[in-house]
Order: structure tokens, then C-alpha cells, then sequence
């Protein structure tokens, strides 16, 4: 007879947030309906035409270092490594492992990552010396020449988008399977499947999985300005992110990090340890044009493989931009498996878009969301898009069912989907 398959649970949340700094506060936001959207103070925003973003506000990565000699590499780690440092930490603390009993060869990393921003100030005198005269082009002989030389040694180690999972793994003796996923806004729910299948192949018991990001520089937004479709709501920031909603005008960059201990469930009981959900299901797909029908393939995966129906799922944690264009496509996306019947919640008008860490943070909040048996409402939706025919929560909602969702995508047309369910 073929081996029973191995079944994996969450038993640690780490989050650090505009509303929160570890998981218990980040609910509490939720809960109470608070925003972390605001006028950026990081630095000055006044010439853009979106001041405003998620900010993490207090944040110091050295309550998360234990040692002067570990404090030694902060001056290695960008904001995002920081963050993605600080929350996998909060849920090693969250889970209660003892991680001397942790075998070294069977504990996994999983991040996802995105595109990490330099710091203007570290690019810039390295820039201006390659230039010649009043010239605004840096000469290409110029950097190799002297341009350079301006530059920290160990500069390029801070941005690697590698350098997430290899800062958790190393802090703590995680010598088991490693690996990053650069998918964007998807990166982590990606990583989640990833760290699922190989517990289930046996190859890991115990994961820190999860993703984080910042790009709260001026270059990040103006770059996203030119591409991308940010909300000019400078006027009143907490009210500007609507996602699904008819007046919606665009998404707003968050920052921040979400980690999830995944284990498998044997280890787990084992060690006695406090179990928030199990993933039973999870999908991926791409969605060329951004149809929304990649997203329901996805989305349908999903459900499929955890042996549910769209009746038996209790809310969808969306992805929910407040993009115009992307928030349509998804409301097509989730109508069509789901219909109208089952709840949407989306965190993006609370906290903005965490990018590479968002669907781990999402799926942390979910889980809480379980644990306390109430789903807060998504803020600043009030009126009904007929583009977005979807059912967005708009008051607190008694959980209902054992079962979520929660779909993650990226412009380019990635697609993921996680069903989890309660445990009892």
C-alpha cells in the first residue's frame, strides 16, 4: 500500500505591518478597523503626485537580533531583509518550537522576493562622478573608472533577492531545503506551495516560509508612477485605497512582511504544538491578458485538490489592489467559480501592497481571523462596481465555514491559490 500522505499545518505567524508589528497587534488593527495609509515620512514626497503608502512606522531589526555578532549584519541587510528577519523571527516565538529538538537537515526556508530598491544616497555619488561636465547621462568609462570606486564594497549583497532566505536560514541553523521565488506580488504564496510539497515528499518536517518587501523610495514610486497606476487620494490617504469599489483609482505600496511556520502535522502533535489551520489545497496558473480566467483555473486547482466545493469556503482572501483594471479582472476571476455567494475581504485598504509579502501576511491574517471567529470588514468600499461582481464584505462577519481562500496574481499574469482549513 502506498504511504499515507503527509499533511501539513501552520502553527507560527510572524507579521510586521503599518498596523503592526507582530501578529497579535496586526489583528488588533484589523479587528478595530485601522489603516497604516499615510502621508510618507521616510522622505520627502511632496514632488510626486502619490505622497501617501503603507509606512512601517517604529521599526528597529535589532529587538530581533540576539547577539552583537548577529546586530553585525544589519549592515548587509536592506529594509526588506530587515522585515522579512524580524517577522520570521515573531513566528519562530509564535509557534513555541524549541529549536535545539529542531534536526538541522529537516528545517526549510521558503521566501519570496521581489525586485529590492537601492537607496538613492548609495547610487548617487557613484553616479555623479561618472558623469562628465553638466551632463545628465553617466558615462559607461567613466563608472568602470572611477564611478565604482565611490561604491561600498559589499553594496550588492544588500539587494539580492536571495539574501531574505539566506539571513533567516543562517540566524537559525535551517539547514535543510532553501530556495527563492522572485514572482512579485505572488512570490509567497508560491513559496507556501513549494514548502507544502516538500514536507509532503518527506524531505522537510518544519518550514519558515514567507515573503516581505519595500519599496517606499522615491525611485520605487516614481518608476510605478510612469508604469503602474497608483491613487492620487493625497487629500485624504486612509480613505484611498477602495478595492472592488466604483470610485476605486488605484493601489497604493505598502511595506512589510509575513512569515508562516508550516510543519508537518506527525511533528507537530509531536511537540505539542498550538495548530492555527492546515493547507489542503493550492494552485497555480497563468493568466495571459489578465482575463480573470487563469485566476479561476488557479483558483480551481485549488478547491479540487483539497476536495471542496465553492460552497464549502468561508471567505476570499483577495488580492484586491483597488486597480481599476486588475480589480475587475480578478471580480471576473473569483464570479466565476464562486459566483456572488461567498464573502471577499481584501487587506490592501488597510495595510497597501506588500508585494513579495503579501499573500503570506494575508493568509497570517485569515488564520487569525479563524482563530478569533469574526472576519473584519474591507475598509472604504461603499459602492458597488458593476465591473466587480463580487459580494465585498462590508461589516464583521461571524467565520461560518472551515474553509478559506486566498488568490494572489501579479501584473504579468501569475497566478496562485491556497485553501486552508480550521483546525478543531
Amino acid at each position: 500500500m502506498p504511504a499515507a500522505k503527509r499533511r501539513v499545518v501552520l502553527t507560527g505567524i510572524g507579521v510586521v505591518s503599518s498596523i503592526g508589528l507582530d501578529a497579535a497587534s496586526f489583528w488588533d488593527g484589523l479587528a478595530n478597523g485601522r489603516t497604516g495609509i499615510k502621508t510618507i515620512q521616510a522622505f520627502d514626497p511632496s514632488p510626486l503626485p502619490t505622497r501617501f503608502a503603507g509606512e512601517i512606522l517604529g521599526f528597529d531589526v535589532k529587538k530581533h537580533l540576539a547577539t552583537k555578532e548577529e546586530r553585525k549584519q544589519i549592515r548587509v541587510m536592506s529594509r526588506t531583509i530587515q522585515l522579512a528577519v524580524a517577522a520570521a523571527n515573531l513566528a519562530l516565538i509564535d509557534s513555541k518550537v524549541d529549536k535545539k529538538k529542531l534536526v538541522p537537515s529537516r528545517f526549510g526556508v521558503e521566501f519570496g522576493a521581489g525586485l529590492i530598491p537601492s537607496e538613492l544616497d548609495e547610487l548617487g555619488a557613484a553616479s555623479y562622478a561618472s558623469t562628465e561636465g553638466n551632463a545628465h547621462a553617466v558615462d559607461l568609462k567613466l563608472w568602470g573608472q572611477q564611478g565604482i570606486e565611490s561604491i561600498q564594497p559589499l553594496w550588492m549583497l544588500k539587494y539580492l533577492p536571495n539574501m531574505l532566505a539566506c539571513h533567516v536560514s543562517i540566524l537559525h541553523n535551517a539547514q535543510g531545503p532553501n530556495n527563492s521565488i522572485t514572482e512579485s506580488d505572488v512570490a509567497s504564496l508560491l513559496a507556501l506551495g513549494e514548502a507544502v510539497r516538500v514536507i509532503q515528499r518527506d524531505q522537510a518536517d518544519f518550514f519558515l516560509v514567507g515573503g516581505a518587501d519595500s519599496k517606499l523610495t522615491p525611485l520605487s514610486m516614481v518608476r510605478q508612477t510612469l508604469f503602474g497606476q497608483l491613487s492620487r487620494g493625497n487629500d485624504a490617504p486612509d480613505q484611498a485605497v477602495k478595492p472592488f469599489d466604483l470610485r476605486r483609482d488605484g493601489m497604493i505600496f505598502g511595506e512589510g512582511s509575513g512569515v508562516l511556520v508550516a510543519e508537518e502535522l506527525e511533528h507537530a502533535k509531536g511537540r505539542g504544538a498550538t495548530i492555527y489551520g492546515e493547507i489542503v489545497g493550492f494552485g497555480a496558473s497563468f493568466d495571459r491578458g489578465l482575463t480573470g480566467k487563469g485566476m479561476a483555473r488557479a483558483m480551481r486547482i485549488a478547491l479540487a485538490q483539497a476536495g471542496v466545493s465553492p460552497g464549502d469556503i468561508d471567505h476570499v482572501n483577495a488580492h484586491g489592489l483597488g486597480s481599476i483594471k486588475l480589480d475587475a479582472a480578478e471580480a471576473r476571476g473569483i464570479h466565476e467559480v464562486f459566483g456572488a455567494s461567498v464573502p471577499v475581504w481584501s487587506l490592501k485598504s488597510s495595510i497597501g501592497s506588500l508585494g513579495a509579502g503579501a499573500g503570506t501576511a494575508e493568509v497570517g491574517a485569515s488564520l487569525l481571523a479563524f482563530r478569533h471567529g469574526t472576519l473584519p470588514p474591507t475598509r472604504n468600499f461603499e459602492t458597488p462596481d458593476p465591473a466587480c461582481p463580487v459580494q465585498v464584505l462590508t461589516k464583521p462577519r461571524p467565520i461560518a465555514k472551515a474553509h478559506f481562500l486566498k488568490l494572489g496574481f501579479t501584473e504579468m499574469g501569475q497566478c496562485a491559490a491556497v485553501v486552508c482549513r480550521k483546525w478543531d
